[in-house]
């Protein structure tokens, strides 16, 4: 008799899955019904109560073929058999406690650095700006090349011209970051302050949280004293006050206004407090450049946004089109800055070590596999498919995997604070957004789970290619050498990979090692510098300003054990520098040098800062605003005099120059490393401070003194000599200019740490997954190598067999890796200082040192094959 199938709703469903066994009786009942009735009915007919029942149940055609047919018309089928696979895989799993822990192990290794590196990536890259309508925001840039730039960034005559010309844009602005102090609170306060043009919120579309932004017009003098503050200051300066808009706070000796707050969390650019008005006045001499950004109009697309400045761009004021970095980015470009390059690098490189990772796992789920060998030709001669198998031990490798990717994401905790900890000061942008949020859980479960199909899928494959009848037969053992190929073809991969990994850090490493052998141009030893910014009253003139400097200077240089003190507007190795074209009295001007570093300096800076006078003299006192201008050039301006002394010959730093604004040159100085020690030498025109009259180049101010010894002992009088000038000035950090050349270093030394880091740990997993799978082939060859040894094979032969074997599978792994790396490392490129990616002594370094680990790792298992008792071996056979 027919039975019908069970119609199965989603409650059902779920009812026998949780409640499995009362839904079994339940089934169990109802055949035993049918049974019954049937039963009855052939009892009916006459057949005897026995004969009736072994009918009935002949008409069921099986009743555990019928249950089967009632479980899988249930839908539930594939999730019972998955939680059966789990059980299982949990009982294996458990009664191999040294594999698991190991397989585990190396997997959170892993996994961890892969999630720590994606959190960075994810809350610098990946997270949307958090601002309205994100994708419509971008950076404006228009460089020259040639010219430092810490971003996208265009000059304050183009953005002018820029703004007025462009219709794809809604709103335009540029901006200018500062340090401030701010009082009028209970407590005056440094902060990060930005001045802005007047539609900087607007493009960002952000409203305040109290008041209002900044109004048109409030540019002009005499209406630019207002300032919108930050959330975080609003609170810490004037106690949350909710009324105070129209208060009034001083902001670098100004009084300005409040007129607005900013909401929670906006801090852009960077970690800025404060925002003043910003008042675009180009100087045709000279080339000041910003970051500029601008919001589309509806309906404009980045498509049609850069076109249109494909048109604007050749009507800016440029010297030479060719000469010119210019696009339209994304906004968040501008603030991620050149980290993006890096964190792919790094993300590429950890995904290197995790797939190391994946092919030791593989490697001893091979081993292992070998073992079962019997057990899986058991449940296939059973009737199990092989497919049922496989996905029994996927169900395995993932289980691993996924416990490898909890711990992981564990470890991931610890790792992310020491990464960013690595990471120099304010390298790492957006640091509020990084986080271990649900998107890095998220990429956690998914690289889990495909991580164990990926070491999982060639084990599994491999154990279930054998027949039931070869697992099964009781053969002989095999007298050659058994060349397991997959797990020797998996242990040149990781050797391959590692090799990869370490030519890039190796390439890293020496390029930093030159980087720090350069010569600046200047001694660091015992120097302190201390920058100040003299903006607002009571030093609002030029006059004001030099007096300041000099009197300021007399203090410190008359501070015990100074031997010398100096000041320079723009330091060496600086986050700031002006730079701008001159000419040459009576020549035309030179091709090759169009620009040039426009520094001011005092009296004794050179012999401060040990920069080496070449020929002429320093500046002295004077040389001041009644003396004939002069100036000291660097020796890349005097190689434009080749046949001729510069000395005596004019030169001015303006456009169109009046008479007074010619300079006699009076010193060759060496070139100095103005920007960095990775940029070339800097041509530069140094100008004595007392002949400047441009308030923009004395309101910044570095102060350098040389001590005779221990210089840290004379902040404190360095501090001190500033109170007595002036108590009201706030005195920013004080450096020594040894850290101030350390830390610009300090970029491609974290590059080279954390890079070489990961080729450590990719090497440290090459070397177990070579130890590994030579331990397991001495362990396969015992018997073979028992009667080697008792024909007469002596210790070294055997030794050196297993190094053989050792040195073939290392070779193969160092001859594909130089092939990888010299494809892989030219991503690099940009990030190394005088050598290149192919550089065929780091490779053959590295390619020694995977050769020399590999030997150190098969050396054991070698030794213990040498120890190999011939009687014991033959015995266990």
């Amino acid at each position: 008799m027919r039975i019908e199938r069970w119609r199965y709703t989603l409650p059902l469903r779920l009812r026998s899955l949780f409640r499995r066994n009362r839904v079994e009786d339940e089934l169990d009942e109802e055949l035993r019904f049918h049974i019954d009735r049937l039963t009855d009915e052939h009892v009916a007919h006459g057949l005897p109560p026995d004969k009736a029942r072994l009918a009935a149940v002949r008409a069921m055609h099986g009743v555990e073929q019928r249950k089967e047919e009632c479980r899988d018309a249930r839908g539930v089928r594939l999730l019972e058999d998955l939680v059966q696979d789990l059980r299982y895989a949990g009982r294996t799993l458990r009664r191999s406690p040294g594999f698991t822990a190991a397989a585990i192990s190396t997997l959170a290794l892993g996994i961890g650095a892969t999630v720590a590196v994606f959190t960075v990536v994810n809350g610098v890259l990946l997270r949307p700006l958090p601002f309205p309508d994100p994708d419509r925001l971008f950076a404006v840039t228009l460089a020259p090349r040639g010219i430092r730039t810490a971003g996208p960034s265009m000059a304050d005559r183009d953005y002018l011209a820029f703004a007025e010309r462009t219709h794809a844009f809604r709103h335009v602005a540029t901006f200018s970051r500062f340090g401030a102090k701010l009082t009028g609170g209970d407590e005056p306060a440094l902060v990060a302050a930005a001045s802005v043009t007047g539609d900087f919120f607007g493009v960002l579309g952000v409203p305040p949280a109290i008041g209002r932004t900044f109004a048109q017009g409030e540019d002009l003098p005499g209406r630019d004293a207002v300032v919108i503050l930050g959330d975080g200051m609003w609170r810490a300066v004037l106690g949350a006050d909710p009324a105070v808009v129209g208060k009034t706070i001083t902001v670098d000796g100004s009084r300005r206004t409040v007129i607005g707050v900013m909401p929670p969390g906006f801090a852009f650019p960077g970690k800025t407090q404060a925002w003043t008005p910003m008042r675009i006045a180009p100087d045709p001499g000279n080339t000041l450049l910003r970051p500029v950004i601008g919001r589309l109009n509806p309906g404009v697309t980045p498509a049609q946004a850069r076109a249109e400045f494909g048109t604007i761009a050749p009507h800016l004021s440029t010297d030479d089109g060719e000469s010119l970095l210019s696009g339209i980015l994304p906004l968040d470009e501008l603030v991620v800055g050149d980290i993006r390059r890096p964190l792919e690098i790094f993300a590429g490189a950890i995904l290197f070590v995790l797939l190391i990772a994946c092919a030791n796992v593989a490697n001893l789920l091979l081993a292992r596999g070998s073992v079962r060998t019997r057990e899986i030709a058991l449940r296939t001669a059973l009737g199990a498919g092989r497919a049922r198998v496989v996905r029994q031990l996927l169900t395995e490798s993932i289980g691993l995997a996924v416990a490898g990717g909890a711990g992981g994401v564990l470890l991931a905790r610890w790792i992310v604070p020491a990464l960013l900890a690595l990471a120099p000061e304010g390298r790492i942008p957006r640091l509020e957004s990084i986080a271990i949020d649900w998107r890095v859980l998220a990429f956690a479960l998914v690289i889990s789970i495909v991580t164990g199909i990926a070491f999982g899928l060639a084990p599994a494959i491999r154990v279930t290619r054998t027949t039931a009848r070869e697992s099964l037969s009781p053969s002989g053992r095999t007298f050659g050498p058994r060349h397991d190929r997959t797990r020797a073809v998996l242990v040149v991969v990781e050797i391959a990979l590692a090799l990869v990994l370490l030519a890039g850090a190796g390439l890293l490493l020496r390029s930093f090692l030159r980087l720090m052998s350069v010569d600046p141009g200047f001694r660091t030893d015992n120097v302190m510098a201390m920058s100040l910014d003299l903006d607002g009253t009571p030093h609002s003139t030029p006059e004001r300003m030099r007096d300041f400097h000099t009197r300021l200077l007399d203090r410190l240089s008359s501070i015990p054990g100074v031997v010398s003190a100096g000041a320079v507007n723009w330091r060496p190795i600086g986050d700031a520098l002006i730079r701008g074209d001159f000419h040459i009295e009576g020549r035309p001007d030179p091709q090759d040098l169009t620009v040039v570093d426009k520094p001011a300096v005092s009296p004794r800076y050179f012999t401060t800062m040990g920069v080496r006078l070449l020929r002429g003299r320093e500046f002295t006192e004077r040389d001041d605003a009644a003396a004939p201008g002069v100036a000291i050039v660097s020796r890349a301006v005097a190689r434009l005099f080749p046949s001729e002394d510069a000395l005596g010959k004019r030169i001015t730093l303006q456009t169109t120059p009046k008479p007074e604004d010619w300079l006699t040159i009076v010193g060759v100085v060496d070139d100095v490393k103005q920007g960095g020690l990775s940029e070339p030498l800097h041509a530069a025109v140094y100008r004595p401070y007392r002949q400047v009259s441009h308030p923009f180049f004395l309101g910044h101010m570095t102060y350098v003194v040389r001590a005779a010894s221990n210089p840290a002992g004379i902040v404190p009088r360095m501090r001190a000599a500033l109170r007595d000038v002036d108590r009201n000035l706030p005195t920013g950090a004080i450096v020594s200019m040894s850290d101030v050349l350390e830390r610009s270093t300090a970029d491609p030394r974290f590059q080279a740490r954390l890079l070489g880091t990961f080729a450590s740990l990719a090497l440290l997993l090459a070397a177990l997954g070579t130890y590994s799978v030579l331990a397991y082939s001495v362990v396969q060859r015992t018997y073979e190598i028992g009667i080697r040894i008792a024909l007469g094979a002596g210790r070294s032969a055997v030794l050196s067999m297993i190094l053989r074997r050792t040195a073939a599978l290392a070779a193969a792994g160092v001859a594909i890796g130089i092939a990888g790396a010299l494809a892989a490392t030219r991503v690099l490129e940009t990030a190394l200082f005088e050598i290149k990616p192919g550089d065929p002594e780091t490779l053959a370094a590295v390619a020694a040192l995977i050769m020399a680990t590999a030997l150190v790792a098969g050396f054991v298992p070698a030794l213990r094959a040498t120890r190999v008792d011939p009687l014991v071996a033959l015995r266990q056979d």
